[in-house]
């Protein structure tokens, strides 16, 4: 099922929550139905910061979509100036958001499929999850998730929607090391996979991938500036010419976040 690329619009939205869920991991709930009524996950949004001297807003994940609410949630790590002044955000405040932005995941049904999110990586997986047991059904869901240590975050949420295997770091939790060292000690299998998280683990997953035959969709977590296309500072190698810049570059922001593997460079 192929998702198209929908009109972006910029809205002041309200804070409906926010909390704490880790150590430097905040959920927030924003208020935005001409957003939330043409958004689906692998997307993202802009957030703007109110002092003047940040500039450039930025882009968080989208972690749950819903529509009959006209809510979104966003689940991020603190990492700056910016996501610091964000979590001291409450319910009643206002922000300025622009979306939705990017293109969404592919959905294949009658697929059995890994949902692969690394860190912060993570959060956009959820929604992916309640999507795709919309149209799959959860025994074809596999969540394989990979955190530094036991603060695993989203985990149960996971949960409702199909198996969770978990890899940590540090060996608190499930597999130590990394996301196909859980899949391998699990013994799983899968026909394509989904992904999200930091560039060596989108690398091993593409080469995994190309090892076992399967189709495999990855969501590209780069640093970003104008969001919508125009500026070039979140680029990455790709296969084919770019017909706005002529070289082999794609932008993440505009033609991704999500890529086909076989489409790009890691």
């Amino acid at each position: 099922m192929e998702r198209g690329k929908m009109a972006k619009v910029k809205v002041t939205a309200k804070i409906a929550a926010q909390e704490q869920l880790a150590d430097g991991i905040y959920s927030m709930r924003i208020e935005v139905p001409q957003i939330a009524s043409q958004a689906a996950a692998g997307q993202f949004v802009d957030l703007y910061s109110k002092d003047g001297s940040r500039l450039l807003p930025r882009p968080i994940s989208l972690c749950g979509v819903d529509r009959e609410n006209g809510t979104l949630r966003l689940v991020y790590r603190v990492a700056g100036a910016g996501t610091e002044e964000f979590s001291h955000l409450k319910a009643g405040d206002t922000i300025d958001v622009l979306g939705p932005l990017g293109n969404g995941f592919t959905l294949r049904e009658g697929k059995k499929a890994f949902l692969i999110g690394g860190g912060i990586g993570i959060p956009p997986m959820l929604e992916l999850a309640k999507e795709l047991s919309f149209i799959t059904g959860r025994e074809n869901i596999q969540a394989v998730l990979g955190y530094r240590d036991s603060q695993m975050f989203l985990k149960e949420e996971f949960e409702q929607y199909g198996p969770v295997y978990v890899a940590t770091e540090d060996g608190s939790f499930g597999a130590k090391g990394n996301v196909l060292d859980a899949i391998r000690e699990n013994g799983l299998d899968a026909q394509v996979i989904y992904a999200c998280g930091p560039t060596p683990m989108l690398r091993a997953l593409k080469a995994y991938a190309g090892e076992q035959g399967m189709e495999c969709w990855l969501s590209l977590e780069e640093k970003m500036a104008c969001g919508v296309g125009a500026c070039l500072a979140c680029v990455c190698r790709s296969k084919e010419v770019d017909g706005h810049s002529h070289v082999h570059n794609k932008r993440v922001c505009k033609d991704g976040p999500v890529f086909l593997a076989d489409e790009i460079e890691l």
